[in-house]
């Protein structure tokens, strides 16, 4: 039947039932949304603590050192700067593992090739890398070997105390000698730099000659090139086929490379990136032992968080003053007092100031020597009560300035392509 206005009985009817029905489907519509969104909230936590959890699964803890140094604790400097770190950077030269074989038979030991100490200042604005020679003849004190035996104290080689006693001898010769407290420490082995390399994606460098290095497996033409895992490594390590030979250029060399790493992840922002930064940690923690302060994702990224807004202008790099030994020009000696003004400077946190040497066009230069002078950053330093005033005998004199000393070195800012 139709009404008066032509439309039929049933059409309401019909269009009612029709509301109930978009309003259900759309409720429907709306809980499955929300089930997805919480679908992938959790999927994302998920993979999210998987990632934390495989980063963090990956370091290794050096529990036998940190149980080593506690049975020296009393023999261990004391902290004269509240809130500075002073973390030892250890290259290993292990030939165990499939990673580290080609470059020697594994013969069970293993020596510190490179050993770095670096200091990150309380205010974090700057940090300063010491590089220390294997070859510095100093006191090692009485260490625990891998056997369970101990060593008595000796005057040797530094490099050997990693092979007698491991991080924990190679830390309490680095604190005897330079007073200064290790924090924290860190152990990388060939296979682990090269992760870290390639994972950044190469560093540059620049070569005024070719290289052909058989012993460093290494083969370069001159020029500016990036450099990935393995020949970076090469890079590093090649000590006869670059320079003079001498194993100090070998250690200024390894300065311009970290600070053209430094420059290389700073620049790229791979500390703010989390795309970019995954690869670099997980490279990093599968590669390194670290102390148990380290060894989690927290400590390391507390470490990152504290360093990453230094200004490239304030990673300094230099070498412990040094020349050769009186009794063996092939080993090295400390030189006094520059290399004790250095690790004071160091002990108090106060700047460390470095003057780039020139580049000589010799061929061979010679090996870089620390310099004492005069910067324009801290030119003048007061003596007595530090304050730079009046004389603490009361003469109401101040007391004369004494040049702030200077030591050869580099920054992050300069070590690229010169």
């Amino acid at each position: 039947m139709r009404d008066g206005a032509g439309i039929p009985d049933d059409a309401g009817t019909a269009a009612g039932a029709g509301t109930p029905r978009r309003g259900r489907r759309r409720r429907l519509l709306l809980r499955w949304i929300g089930l997805g969104a919480v679908l992938l909230v959790l999927a994302g936590a998920a993979a999210g603590w998987w990632l934390y959890a495989k980063l963090d699964g990956n370091i290794t803890e050096d529990t036998s050192a940190a149980s080593e140094l506690r049975r020296y604790e009393r023999e261990r400097p004391e902290h004269f700067a509240s809130g500075a770190q002073n973390i030892l950077l250890i290259g290993s030269d292990s030939r165990a593992g499939p990673e580290n074989a080609g470059y020697g038979q594994d013969g069970g030991t293993q020596r510190s090739d490179t050993t770095i100490l670096l200091h990150l200042a309380a205010d974090r604005r700057s940090a300063t890398a010491v590089s220390i020679p294997r070859d510095l003849m100093t006191d090692v004190p009485e260490c625990l070997g891998a056997d369970g035996s101990r060593t008595g104290d000796r005057f040797a080689q530094f490099n050997w105390a990693f092979q007698w006693g491991g991080a924990a001898c190679t830390i309490r010769t680095v604190e005897k000698m330079t007073g200064i407290r290790v924090d924290h420490h860190m152990v990388v082995d060939f296979g682990g730099f090269k992760k870290m390399v390639d994972a950044v994606g190469g560093v540059e460098v620049c070569l005024r000659r070719p290289v052909d290095d058989a012993e460093a497996h290494l083969r370069l033409p001159a020029g500016r090139q990036v450099l990935g895992g393995e020949q970076a490594l090469g890079f590093v390590r090649a000590r006869y086929s670059l320079g003079n030979g001498s194993d100090t250029e070998r250690m200024e060399r390894q300065q311009q490379f970290l600070g053209s790493l430094w420059e290389k992840v700073s620049s790229n922002g791979v500390l703010l990136n989390p795309a970019k930064l995954y690869p670099v940690l997980d490279a990093a923690t599968s590669s390194v032992t670290t102390d148990p302060g380290l060894a989690s994702l927290r400590g390391l990224y507390e470490l990152v968080r504290g360093v990453r807004d230094i200004p490239a202008d304030q990673v300094k790099f230099l070498t412990v003053p040094r020349r050769p030994y009186a009794a063996d020009p092939n080993r090295d000696e400390l030189v006094q007092p520059d290399a004790a003004r250095l690790f004071e400077r160091l002990r108090a946190d106060r700047p460390v100031v470095v003057t780039v040497p020139e580049v000589s066009p010799s061929p061979d230069p010679e090996p870089a020597r620390p310099s004492r002078g005069v910067s324009a950053e801290d030119s003048e330093e007061p003596s007595g009560d530090g304050s730079g005033g009046p004389s603490p005998t009361g003469s109401g004199t101040p007391q004369a300035a004494t040049p702030a000393p200077a030591f050869t070195g580099t920054t992050a800012a300069t070590a690229d392509c010169r």
